[in-house]
């Protein structure tokens, strides 16, 4: 499988291949969180964490035993694989921490603020060159991220601040994979961040039962983790296995499409969680929240059509915040770790910077 560098356009058929691996990442994605939802009257979201994460060290391992080169599990840069962990850790424990107080698509909305705080932050300390039309994108983003949050209704409190503090961890994590460069693969470093974060969710649980009173309505943060029965080992699996093969599909999709094309359809998970959350626990919105969502979708869209518009350098890299956003999602820089081996090697540019 080769794909021309000359012609600076993937085939239609890779490009449709991508757009229905993004389409079905997300929506098992939606799929995972609504089953984090559900079993968080059960579970405590630590053990959910370490769970997903055991599934994910079975799954990715074997995969990248398996594939060999350009894969490594004996990296040097684990160091920084432990720093997105603990950042992937913290965040997605606040993230599934607001859902039982939340909205599914009030809380995921909140979360897309990830990218935008990306861009900015790329161009803060990264010098990543944004011209007026981006910066115009992301003000409107970040308007819309308010009109979400509704700091001004009744229902406004620390809850939501959540969200948005798991979407300002994400988007640092992002930074660190940007300043180490393209050193591993995608599925080497969803591997470590996956792995580390479930083990150190274990400390940062217990940490945090000693810092706050675990009341009734903080039961989901207990420590005291119940046996589960055949059906909750059953789910427990199933929550587990969704949410990496979503990854995976995600990841090649992005290794097989220009990300360009395939970074809007990212969005696709608002619209999904929205209707997921009313059809399965009865959950309609506020209207604040349809026109946050309409703000931040339209301006992820207008960033990536400009860059559909921009003609890289086939040396240049990417913007930063062209990476896999979805709630749960370790998003490595513009996955290449599927099949790299079958790409020509003057080729795998073409496929893994765009």
């Amino acid at each position: 499988m080769t794909v021309s560098a000359q012609t600076g356009a993937l085939p239609l058929s890779r490009t449709l291949q991508g757009i229905a691996c993004v389409m079905g990442g997300m929506v098992l994605f939606v799929g995972q969180d609504l089953l984090m939802k559900g079993m968080l009257t059960v579970y405590p979201v630590w053990m959910l964490i370490f769970i997903r994460s055991i599934a994910a060290l079975f799954t990715l391992l074997p995969l990248i035993l398996w594939l060999g080169a350009p894969h490594r599990l004996l990296t040097p840069l684990w160091p920084w694989y432990l720093a997105r962990a603990l950042l992937f850790g913290m965040g997605f424990a606040m993230f599934y921490s607001a859902f039982p107080f939340m909205g599914l698509a009030e809380v995921t909305t909140l979360f897309f603020a990830a990218p935008l705080m990306t861009a900015t932050l790329a161009a803060l300390f990264l010098q990543e060159k944004i011209g007026l039309h981006r910066i115009g994108a992301l003000l409107v983003g970040f308007v819309g991220v308010v009109v979400a949050m509704n700091p001004t209704g009744g229902t406004f409190g620390w809850i939501s601040i959540l969200p948005l503090l798991c979407a300002l961890t994400y988007a640092i994590s992002q930074i660190i994979v940007r300043k180490i460069g393209e050193q591993d693969t995608s599925l080497v470093i969803g591997l470590y961040t996956i792995s580390f974060s479930g083990l150190l969710i274990i400390p940062m649980g217990f940490l945090v039962t000693q810092v706050i009173v675990i009341t009734p309505e903080l039961a989901h943060l207990r420590m005291t983790w119940p046996v589960p029965d055949v059906n909750g080992i059953a789910m427990l699996a199933l929550l587990g296995t969704i949410g990496t093969v979503a990854y995976t599909l995600v990841s090649r999709a992005y290794q097989i499409a220009s990300a360009s094309v395939i970074a809007p359809f990212d969005y696709s998970y608002l619209p999904l969680a929205a209707v997921m959350g009313y059809l399965f626990w009865g959950e309609i919105p506020p209207l604040t929240t349809f026109v946050g969502m309409v703000l931040i979708v339209a301006s992820g869209m207008y960033t990536a059509y400009r860059e559909l518009r921009v003609d890289r350098s086939a040396d240049e890299n990417p913007p930063t915040a062209e990476i896999v956003f979805a709630p749960g999602a370790p998003a490595a820089l513009l996955a290449d770790a599927l099949d790299a081996e079958a790409v020509a090697p003057d080729t795998v540019d073409e496929v893994t910077r765009r």
